[in-house]
């Protein structure tokens, strides 16, 4: 019971393999995306503050460092899957939420209570910080799938998921996605030039979509 019990479910994370079901050259665990998702968030963040943005450091990194506690208990959903409706992925959000709560009234402390329901909270949403997460979210995305079509896995989830985020990402008004649109996204294209998948007419169709 307690603290203990939450320090000892991050193990499970560990566990939960992203995109399951699927062939993949390297697999990822939710616990390796949620900390490179940190990374990122952390760099967007700094690009932002250049730009004269005040960044809530504390709130940034408690969502970004615990987005994804809730797959703990649902795992991780197929993005085709999870994002099929509206109303599927409010419900799907809807139990993973309800199972966090749960977890918390019945492991953390009363005098922790309010804390973890603000550490574990979704994170995403219309502030500078939640959408610092999105963004560093879906970059993890494209990595990813980039990763793959760049050793020439033909999964088409890969190339629906690499082109989902990037349409994403290239939908949010900050000053770390045109960064990241105008000089971190064409390195990464370069290096898929070696590639047997097309990934430059990939990133190029998304983009003007």
């Amino acid at each position: 019971m307690g603290i203990h019990t939450y320090f000892q479910s991050l193990t499970d994370l560990e566990r939960i393999i992203r995109c399951p079901g699927k062939f993949k050259f390297q697999a990822h665990s939710v616990s390796e995306h949620s900390w490179k998702v940190v990374q990122y968030a952390k760099t967007l963040a700094d690009i932002e503050e250049s730009n004269g943005a005040t960044v809530d450091w504390k709130k940034l990194y408690e969502i970004t460092s615990s987005h994804d506690y809730g797959e703990i208990f649902i795992g991780d959903i197929k993005t085709p899957v999870k994002h099929h409706s509206l109303e599927l992925r409010a419900m799907l959000q809807q139990v993973e939420e309800g199972m966090v709560a749960h977890f918390i009234e019945e492991h953390i402390p009363d005098e922790f209570k309010p804390i973890f329901r603000r550490q574990l909270r979704e994170g995403k949403d219309d502030s500078l910080e939640g959408l610092i997460l999105e963004v560093a979210d879906k970059m993890d995305q494209v990595y990813e799938a980039f990763a793959e079509l760049q050793r020439g896995n033909t999964e088409k989830e890969f190339i629906v998921m690499y082109r989902t985020a990037l349409i994403k990402i290239k939908g949010i008004q900050l000053h770390c996605v045109d960064y990241f649109l105008q000089h971190i996204l064409p390195d990464l294209v370069r290096e898929g030039t070696r590639s047997l998948i097309d990934i430059e007419g990939i990133t190029n169709e998304a983009l003007s979509s």
